[in-house]
């Protein structure tokens, strides 16, 4: 299902194309972090196998890349309609009821987005005030909350763009692509 929305979720307007390259070099940087963090795992595992060391701070490391990770992928998977999709409820329904429950969603996603940010941004700010950092490899924690703000920030972005698509998608009483509403290979993986 990702290869028919890759190709017909992709926005085609201005405000959306530039959107789709934030959010896609995020996701970039992120996949480029999940790689790094697989490295650094594998050496982990391979020298407490054969040589009985392990890297220290491993675990402050991974939380680390964990969370950057999971950030970076936040506004790309909303913008490509991947975030909040309930197609086994959906799937017969009218084009009307998907694109209003597209912008329920993103609703919802603008709310969680705006108060996770706001959270993110007053921990980052307490983190700082107190000095406080991972307890293995003394790196400040505080430093990682920058880049969550700017994430969820743009996730809120791409929310409120994709609420009025979802809404002038409800308007039109159709998507913008038509391909999103046809049917596609069901989920076991069948042509």
């Amino acid at each position: 299902m990702s290869d028919v929305l890759e190709g017909s979720a992709r926005p085609t307007d201005k405000v959306g194309r530039v959107l789709y390259k934030l959010a896609a070099g995020l996701a970039l940087f992120g996949s480029f972090v999940i790689g790094a963090m697989a490295v650094v795992i594998a050496i982990n595992v391979t020298g407490r196998a054969a040589f009985n060391v392990s890297l220290t701070g491993i675990i402050d490391l991974i939380e680390l890349g964990t969370g950057t990770a999971v950030f970076a992928f936040l506004p790309y998977c909303q913008l490509m309609r991947e975030n909040v999709i309930v197609d086994f409820i959906l799937t017969k329904a009218p084009t009307r009821a998907k694109t209003i429950c597209d912008a329920f969603g993103s609703v919802i996603f603008i709310a969680l987005g705006v108060l996770i940010t706001m959270q993110l941004r007053q921990g980052g700010m307490d983190m700082y005030r107190y000095k406080e950092s991972f307890t293995t490899i003394g790196f400040p924690r505080w430093i990682s909350f920058p880049y969550a703000v700017l994430c969820m920030s743009l996730l809120v972005v791409v929310c409120v763009y994709t609420l009025g698509r979802s809404i002038a998608e409800t308007r039109a009483n159709k998507f913008f692509d038509e391909s999103l509403n046809a049917p596609g290979p069901d989920m076991h993986g069948e042509h």
